[in-house]
């Protein structure tokens, strides 16, 4: 029986858009599967994504090799995306990462500057007075210190990076269909995808890059091994008269002594409501979310209140003066692996593999595991390329 595509790809997200482009540079017959944003998540039945958003962190500094890896080759394509798509998503903001000072005994900013050596990157160490004259809108606890990494550091618009990545795709004859896959099997010597509104579409190879929902049941023939945590965000409204008191501002990495107030903050941003939020995230405990079910009626939660009670209290020290009674939730959810890194991997079938496990770190790497997804797809393993693991999966 002859395939309706070679390749499918389920899952229009960032992996799997980005997936999507690289096929489609070097075959035909590609398609991407996978739904659009919904219009209302409160009353939303279907699947959800995680890049619903305007501003997720980006940096070329990371003390893990791999991911410092993955996220410098995404960024050196960052212009190429832009520029083949006309959508701008790409801000250098800078980063700016906040930890007790290296005299402590703490190891953050100390990894830190031994992953920039390694790396050649360009970065500014901080004293606690440099800190305060530099960024006088924070308020970080004493006897800390910080790096600064300016250069290509700052935030992408995951919206925006999405709509780029399938725009060029579909420039490059991606076909694009906008359905949720139910399921993909093995049949007949091909892969065959069935969706929630009834179609059925075949290919010689599928690849799952479905995010969180890459463990919803029935979704693959055997249940993977991932964890999938809920995480609450919390936006603050910043009036247009405020923005001046906070131009300049970086992205922010913040790694107190207390565990359980680490968090990461987006400088201001501007929404599709037409407001201007700053954003933070960092859950203070860990809700696991088990199954389909359950990670749709959490999307559509919005977030908890206890975490956006947490995120006001961190703020009322950590930005003095920020109004803190207009203020929002959204929900999202970070899919963590048993090894720590993407799942780039195949299933028991040739014909499927997979293409998720973000580990909350995959946002500004999502295009070089991509091309490692669309690489696997087409020579049936990543060859000849440095990254010492595997991004093996575990399934049962």
């Amino acid at each position: 029986m002859a395939a309706d595509f070679r390749f499918i790809v389920i899952g229009c997200g960032m992996m799997g858009a980005a997936a999507a482009r690289h096929l489609s540079k070097d075959v035909d017959g590609v398609a991407l599967i996978g739904p659009g944003e919904p219009a209302d998540p409160k009353t939303h039945q279907g699947v959800f994504a995680s890049h619903y958003d305007e501003a997720r962190i980006t940096r070329t500094i990371d003390p893990d090799p791999v991911w410092a890896l993955l996220a410098n080759r995404s960024i050196a394509r960052y212009g190429e995306i832009e520029q083949e798509s006309g959508i701008p998503f790409y801000h250098k903001t800078g980063c700016l990462m906040v930890a007790p000072e290296r005299a402590s005994g703490h190891a953050y900013i100390r990894n830190i500057c031994a992953a920039a050596e390694t790396l050649g990157t360009g970065i500014e160490v901080l004293s606690q007075a440099d800190l305060s004259r530099c960024f006088p809108y924070f308020g970080f606890e004493p006897g800390c210190e910080g790096v600064l990494e300016a250069g290509e550091a700052g935030y992408v618009n995951p919206r925006a990076l999405v709509a780029a990545q399938s725009r060029i795709a579909e420039r490059q004859g991606v076909r694009r269909i906008i359905e949720t896959a139910v399921s993909v099997r093995d049949e007949g010597g091909l892969a065959v995808v069935r969706t929630a509104e009834g179609g059925t579409y075949t290919a010689e190879k599928a690849l799952v890059a479905a995010g969180g929902f890459s463990i919803a049941e029935n979704l693959l023939s055997e249940p993977l091994q991932m964890s999938v945590y809920a995480r609450t965000v919390t936006f603050f409204e910043i009036g247009e008269g405020e923005l001046g008191r906070y131009a300049g501002m970086p992205s922010l990495i913040y790694e107190p002594r207390d565990p359980s107030k680490h968090i990461y903050m987006l400088p201001p941003v501007r929404y599709p409501d037409g407001k201007v939020y700053l954003k933070i995230g960092g859950d203070q405990d860990d809700v696991i979310l088990t199954g389909d079910a359950e990670m749709r009626a959490w999307f559509r939660s919005g977030g908890r209140e206890a975490v956006r009670d947490h995120h006001l209290a961190i703020m009322e020290h950590l930005v003095a003066g920020l109004d803190r009674t207009r203020v929002s939730t959204g929900a999202c959810v970070v899919s963590k692996t048993p090894s720590g890194y993407p799942i780039i991997a195949p299933t028991s079938s040739p014909r499927i593999a997979l293409l998720t496990g973000g580990c909350g770190a995959a946002a500004k790497s999502s295009d070089e595991i991509g091309r490692l997804g669309a690489q696997l797809l087409l020579n049936g393993q990543i060859e000849d390329e440095p990254y010492p693991v595997p991004f093996s999966a575990s399934f049962g």
